[in-house]
């Protein structure tokens, strides 16, 4: 039974490579956790010891202490620190961070606007992605495998009547307009909603996200004028792992829909070329089975 090949596929193996995948994400949260906060604590000490210093003595300033302050900044920028604010700005390493910041290498996102600073933290990283993104890739295949062994059962769409067609078509478009509202429409909102953007700049850093983009010119939570719940930085990570899932499972639904209207485009023409009434009788277009 084809529903019985789909319950095996998820039990036997989609199940344990989620949780393999999951587990490796709190991991990896963890160790980057225990190697980069206190780092990330001790260079944002540094430099906000270095801007009281520039602010005491700004009115003797000259070119050489400018561009001394300047260094700094930068070198607390690359460090993950940003200038603006005071020292009670959120870690960039706290578990939450640590999280989704796992996710954006374990995904190949990569923003750029983070990364270790240590050596362990670098070195960490290298065989955590080595491991992690053939495992994101195998679970993400995993995901369009068992649709697939779901959708054969579809294959004998042509032999039913005509207004099953129609109703199988639509329950599939229904199935992607909610899918794609939920992925690609809400959490833009909600996130123009919390950073202060408009819904085309969320929705811009959405596409950015999901396509594995990531230029980094857009990233939540990393205002330090702005105050988040905890888990703000954990739940856009399960998002982009959801939105990711998400497209593999949909890539082979676009053709598949686009396929059933033209069969039924064909088809109505073919009945109006007749002036025939529609019966389970007529001819119907060739079968095209389903690709991988």
């Amino acid at each position: 039974m084809p529903r019985t090949r789909l319950c095996s596929c998820w039990g036997g193996q989609v199940l344990p490579l989620l949780l393999a995948y999951v587990c490796y994400l709190l991991l990896g949260a963890t160790i980057f956790q225990l190697l980069e906060k206190q780092a990330e604590a001790q260079s944002r000490d540094q430099f906000q010891f270095e801007k009281l210093r520039f602010l005491e003595n700004y009115t003797c300033l000259d070119q050489q202490a400018v561009e001394q302050f300047v260094q700094v900044i930068m070198e607390a920028w690359v460090k993950g620190v940003n200038p603006k604010g005071n020292s009670t700005n959120p870690s960039n390493w706290d578990f939450g961070s640590s999280f989704f910041f796992a996710g954006t290498v374990v995904t190949t996102i990569g923003y750029g606007n983070l990364a270790p600073s240590t050596e362990a933290g670098q070195v960490f990283c290298v065989f955590y992605a080595l491991v992690g993104i053939p495992l994101n890739v195998l679970f993400l295949n995993h995901l369009g495998t068992g649709l697939h062994a779901h959708l054969t059962t579809l294959e004998r769409w042509e032999d039913q009547p005509r207004r099953s067609q129609l109703l199988q078509t639509l329950g599939l478009a229904l199935f992607l307009a909610l899918g794609t509202l939920l992925v690609l429409i809400f959490p833009p909102m909600v996130f123009s909603h919390v950073e202060g953007w408009s819904f085309s700049e969320g929705f811009y850093f959405a596409f950015i996200t999901l396509s594995t983009i990531g230029f980094g010119d857009y990233v939540v939570g990393t205002d330090p004028s702005k105050h988040y719940i905890s888990v703000y930085r954990s739940l856009a990570a399960i998002w982009i792992l959801l939105g990711l899932a998400w497209l593999a499972l949909v890539l082979p639904l676009g053709p598949l829909l686009l396929h059933r209207c033209s069969q039924l485009w064909l088809l109505s023409r073919d009945l109006k070329e007749r002036g025939a009434p529609e019966t389970n009788g007529l001819p119907r277009p060739q079968k095209i089975p389903i690709s991988a």
